[in-house]
């Protein structure tokens, strides 16, 4: 039995036809396409040099245009961009400071002097400040004194 006659007697059946109706079909259409179609063919006439040409003047245009649209985006998420800047630079110091204090804490006797130098600035300010009572009211006075120059208000009012 060849292909023609399989057709034929499938199409015979109601079943053949109605499995014929369901499968998917492809049509082909030979006329020139519209204009409405996105995605055309450039004109045989056109040369690949005057492709490059249109290419470039587009590129051109959108880099023209880049630093509008940059400026744009700045002031749309500006708090944005400057926290995750600042949250950047803070860990990028942190590494730093922790990279600086092991590289010292690896010099044979710095880190033993500097030790000595705390425990001694320690003893000093505990001498100062915190034996007596007129000394730690000074030193409660300073502190607000600080905390109103770090806030901008004024010292006495807090």
């Amino acid at each position: 039995m060849n292909t023609t006659d399989f057709e034929s007697t499938e199409r015979s059946s109601p079943e053949a036809v109605a499995a014929a109706e369901q499968r998917p079909s492809l049509e082909v259409n030979l006329q020139t396409p519209s204009t409405s179609t996105t995605l055309a063919l450039p004109p045989a006439d056109q040369t690949p040099t005057d492709q490059w040409r249109e290419w470039g003047t587009q590129i051109k245009q959108v880099l023209a245009e880049l630093p509008d649209y940059i400026g744009e985006f700045f002031a749309d998420n500006q708090r944005v961009i400057i926290s995750l800047g600042l949250l950047f630079a803070g860990i990028v110091s942190l590494k730093l400071t922790l990279a600086v204090l092991d590289a010292i804490n690896d010099i044979p006797l710095l880190a033993p002097t500097f030790e000595l130098v705390g425990i001694g600035y320690t003893i000093w300010f505990v001498y100062r400040y915190l034996l007596q009572a007129s000394t730690r009211q000074e030193l409660t006075q300073e502190i607000q004194n600080f905390k109103g120059q770090l806030l901008g208000q004024d010292s006495q009012g807090s």
